[in-house]
């Protein structure tokens, strides 16, 4: 249920950021995505650009989707924060 709340936390965002590199990295738009988790396209980019909170409905379908287990998705997103936190973090987003 999409209740119209916008959210800004960490996990959200990096939910989007891993939804986005995931289908990326399968070279698939976004509505080739839809296609494949039998989500709309829209709320595809809505998760994307971390404007929703998806349910756990949702985020197994997009695991399912992508192959992968939603605790393999949870770990993704769990490392775009360590990256985040990194000391390193500017260094490492200019390719070394």
């Amino acid at each position: 249920m999409n209740t119209g709340v916008v959210f800004s936390s960490t996990l959200v965002e990096n939910f989007g950021i891993t939804v986005r590199q995931l289908r990326e990295r399968q070279g698939w738009s976004q509505e080739e995505l839809a296609g494949h988790s039998g989500l709309n396209r829209s709320y595809i980019g809505e998760i994307e650009r971390g404007r929703v909170v998806p349910s756990v409905v949702t985020v197994e379908k997009l695991a399912l989707a992508f192959n992968a287990s939603v605790t393999e998705v949870f770990a993704h997103c769990e490392a775009i924060e360590k990256r985040r936190r990194s000391p390193f973090a500017e260094s490492s987003s200019c390719g070394m």
